[in-house]
C-alpha cells in the first residue's frame, strides 16, 4: 500500500525534528521509502502566538495496516518528546497518515484522507509536489482542491534531505 504521511513541526529546531522521524519511519517493518517532499514554512493555523511551522510529506510503501502504522507513527512522536499543550498548538513532532492509498477510514482516532487535508496549503502543496496527478478520495483532485483554498498558510519552501 502507498501511503503519505504528513510531517510538521515548529519547536526545537524544526527541520532536525522532522528528518529524525522521517529516519525512524525508514526503519518501520514490511515499509519501504519512496521519497520526500521539500520543507514548507508556513504561519500557524492555530493561535499566533507560536513559532512558524515547517512541514513536510513523504511516501510509503507498506503492508502494515492502517493502525498499526498509526501506532508506529505515535511512537516516534512519542520518542521525539511529542506533548500537546493545545489545540493547533506548537508541537515537537506531528506526524499524520495523510493517505492509504485509495482507502476512506473512519475512525474515532484515525480518519483517512486527514479530516483537514483540503483545507491545508502546507500539506496540499507538498503531496502535490510527490503526487501531482493524486485524487484525494473524497475531497477530488489535488491541483482543483490547491486552487480553492481558502486560506493560505505556506510562506516559502526549501529544499529538504536527508543524509
Amino acid at each position: 500500500m502507498q501511503v503519505a504521511i504528513g510531517l510538521g513541526s515548529n519547536l526545537g529546531d524544526p527541520l532536525v525534528q522532522l528528518a529524525k522521524a522521517c529516519r525512524a519511519i525508514q526503519c518501520f517493518p514490511q515499509s519501504r521509502w519512496l521519497a520526500l517532499s521539500d520543507a514548507y514554512v508556513s504561519s500557524p493555523q492555530g493561535p499566533q502566538d507560536q513559532p512558524d511551522f515547517v512541514n513536510a510529506v513523504c511516501l510509503i510503501e507498506t503492508r502494515l495496516s492502517a493502525r498499526s502504522l498509526l501506532e508506529h507513527l505515535q511512537a516516534v512522536e512519542a520518542a521525539q518528546g511529542r506533548v500537546k499543550q493545545r489545540h493547533w498548538g506548537e508541537r515537537v513532532i506531528d506526524l499524520d497518515i495523510l493517505l492509504y492509498g485509495d482507502a476512506m477510514i473512519c475512525e474515532s482516532d484515525l480518519t483517512v484522507p486527514h479530516a483537514q487535508i483540503a483545507q491545508r496549503d502546507f500539506v496540499l502543496l507538498p503531496l502535490a509536489q510527490l503526487c501531482p496527478e493524486v485524487v484525494i478520495p473524497s475531497f477530488g483532485d489535488i491541483e482543483r482542491l490547491i486552487s480553492r483554498l481558502p486560506m493560505r498558510f505556506v510562506t516559502h519552501s526549501m529544499p529538504f534531505m536527508l543524509d
